[in-house]
């Protein structure tokens, strides 16, 4: 299947997944938020030696809806395979878990992936590392910058052009910090 196409499938099933869902601290679709991420996925793999874009780019949409919407690991896996569905399971935070231990059981289960997941991964950071929410008090985007910091440590070598992304956001978003939250 052509890129476009599997683009194509992919965020319309996300779409129709997230239904009204917003990007937080927004009135933005979360529509955007996915988009952003692929389109990261589309330059790193400009930059990316052996990269498999069709699939980095389907993971990169579809990357929360098993976490955030009601789809059940086999209807994504239907629709889009075991390899896809692995990939997105790897990606969603176990619930289940304490909040603190969620990201880092979740970089585990990346780190037994392939390469491009752990790129989908750095993607998403590098997209949320915008202006936070206005709602976010300093402890809030302190912590969201730390475990900025730990997402790059732990999944370091897997996509130089998005490490160095994503090494720039965390510079950038050190400047929230000094920013009174409510």
């Amino acid at each position: 299947m052509d890129l476009q196409t599997l683009y194509q499938k992919a965020i319309k099933f996300a779409g129709e997944k997230h239904e009204n869902q917003k990007v937080p601290g927004s009135q933005s679709s979360y529509l955007v938020h996915l988009s952003n991420v692929a389109m990261e996925i589309m330059i790193a793999a400009q930059h990316t030696d052996n990269f498999d874009e069709g699939f980095a780019l389907q993971v990169a949409l579809l990357h929360d809806v098993l976490e955030d919407t009601t789809t059940t690991f086999n209807e994504l896996k239907a629709a889009f395979g075991n390899k896809i569905a692995d990939a997105v399971l790897a990606l969603s935070k176990d619930e289940v878990l304490e909040a603190e231990a969620r990201i880092p059981d979740s970089l585990e289960r990346i780190k037994l992936q392939p390469k491009e997941v752990w790129a989908v991964k750095l993607a998403d950071r590098i997209t949320n590392m915008q202006e936070p929410p206005a709602h976010w008090d300093k402890n809030k985007r302190m912590t969201y910058l730390k475990m900025a910091g730990i997402i790059l440590f732990e999944l370091k070598g897997g996509n130089a052009y998005l490490e160095n992304r994503l090494e720039e956001k965390i510079i950038d978003y050190q400047a929230y910090i000094s920013v009174d939250g409510s």
